[in-house]
């Protein structure tokens, strides 16, 4: 009976390991609205003052610095919060009626890892699957298995590994890794 329970808890902890398979990495990916982190730049546009429009950097610690209301925080933040959080900071004193434009105009990378061409940091591009992401980094090694890949992401702020298949929806600071193939 100890072996039994013994077995059952060791494989039961096993399902978090990097190597089993993680459907909610793949699942949320195309119904989720993008969230704003550290890396990512953005274009700014409050309409009538030329002052203000710019692009905006997010820093290390999820912030964006504008010129009157200081330091605003965006970190998990989707785009149109961002505008409303902007505007609430320039009718506060500043801009009588505050129309903000924010658009994302370069994601923060993704990360290539393991038996690849050229592993390394990318620039991300929108509709990206773990398949083109290795493309990108110059296709599989020539021991690189090619049947699924090992992808981390943060969700709700906690970094998640999993193995998912090559037409998983990449994401902006997404690190793909892949494994080396058994012969």
């Amino acid at each position: 009976m100890a072996f039994v329970a013994l077995t059952t808890g060791a494989l039961v902890a096993s399902c978090a390991v990097p190597g089993s398979y993680r459907p909610e990495l793949y699942a949320e990916s195309a119904y989720v609205p993008y969230t704003l982190a550290a890396g990512d730049r953005l274009r700014i546009i409050v309409f009538g003052q030329d002052a203000l429009s710019n692009t905006y950097s997010v820093d290390g610690a999820g912030r964006i610095a504008m010129p009157l209301i200081g330091s605003v925080p965006v970190q998990g933040l989707p785009v149109p919060a961002v505008e409303q959080e902007i505007a609430a900071r320039l009718r506060n004193g500043f801009v009588r009626e505050p129309r903000v434009s924010v658009e994302v105009e370069a994601f923060r990378p993704f990360f290539v890892l393991g038996e690849v061409t050229t592993a390394g940091q990318y620039p991300f591009v929108e509709a990206m699957t773990a398949r083109t992401a290795i493309a990108i980094a110059g296709g599989f090694g020539p021991r690189g298995y090619q049947g699924a890949v090992d992808l981390t992401r943060v969700i709700d702020g906690v970094p998640v590994t999993g193995r998912v298949p090559l037409d998983t929806p990449v994401r902006p600071g997404d690190t793909i890794t892949v494994r080396e193939r058994i012969f």
